[in-house]
């Protein structure tokens, strides 16, 4: 039972690190001239909230750092501002992984959204320190509101397709600690 659960992290691993690949192919693809109206969510910080809430151990920390810096410099952000800001968001969310997981899903949203407007918030501050150049406010903020509204679409998936589920009460590691 141990060597499947530990055999099961790393091709979680490789998931996330392929679906990010995929997303970040799908945004860099011109399928239009024109610019959007409604920009798109980023799915990849949905995906790491979304699993580090349900099974920190399938988002390490450098592996989340490496694939966000690696979307920064492909899509021209500057580079580690928001890799950073991802970093803390999911370390913060599972600093409260106990506690988060006895909490229903509007109020893991919440959270969630809180955590990300604080992602935003926090880039934006270090952008606005360095005089880096930044997109407008209301871009920033739409975006954040339709990265908010996937957020629940991103749990379903994993729920139903991923099998990435909150542990049961009263389970137990492959080394016999609680969950």
């Amino acid at each position: 039972m141990a060597e499947i659960a530990s055999r099961r992290r790393p091709a979680f691993w490789l998931l996330f690190a392929g679906l990010a690949v995929v997303w970040l192919f799908v945004r860099l693809l011109p399928l239009s001239t024109l610019p959007p109206v409604v920009p798109g969510p980023d799915l990849v910080v949905c995906v790491v909230l979304a699993w580090v809430l349900r099974r920190p151990e399938y988002m390490p920390v450098a592996l989340v750092a490496l694939v966000v810096l690696m979307e920064d410099l492909l899509i021209l952000r500057p580079p580690g501002v928001w890799a950073l800001m991802v970093v803390l968001g999911s370390e913060f969310l599972r600093g409260r992984y106990a506690l988060m997981r006895e909490l229903s899903f509007p109020a893991e949203w919440a959270i969630v959204a809180v955590v990300m407007l604080a992602m935003v918030v926090g880039q934006r501050a270090i952008l606005a320190l360095t005089f880096v150049p930044q997109p407008a406010l209301g871009q920033s903020l739409l975006q954040l509101l339709v990265t908010i509204a996937a957020y629940p679409l991103v749990v379903v998936v994993s729920h139903l397709v991923f099998r990435v589920r909150k542990p049961a009460t009263g389970a137990v590691d492959e080394l016999g600690r609680p969950l």
